[in-house]
């Protein structure tokens, strides 16, 4: 593979990382406005923070083990 490939796919697995960990932030944030009772408010804000927490911290792992190599 091609440095050039090598580098479109990285970025490519790092967009979709964020689209989809803003995915589950949106969700939950659904999740928390519908809610009915306490235990589905408290999912939700779980899937925001733990959503947030992925977008912050999987991107940058990646970019670090991607350098080591």
């Amino acid at each position: 593979m091609t440095d050039d490939a090598l580098a479109r796919n990285r970025w490519m697995i790092l967009v979709a990382i964020r689209i989809v960990t803003a995915c589950g932030a949106v969700f939950g944030v659904i999740l928390v406005a519908r809610a009915q009772d306490t235990t589905m408010r408290v999912l939700g804000v779980a899937i925001v923070l733990s959503a947030l927490y992925a977008m912050a911290v999987v991107p940058r792992g990646l970019l670090a083990k991607w350098r080591s190599q």
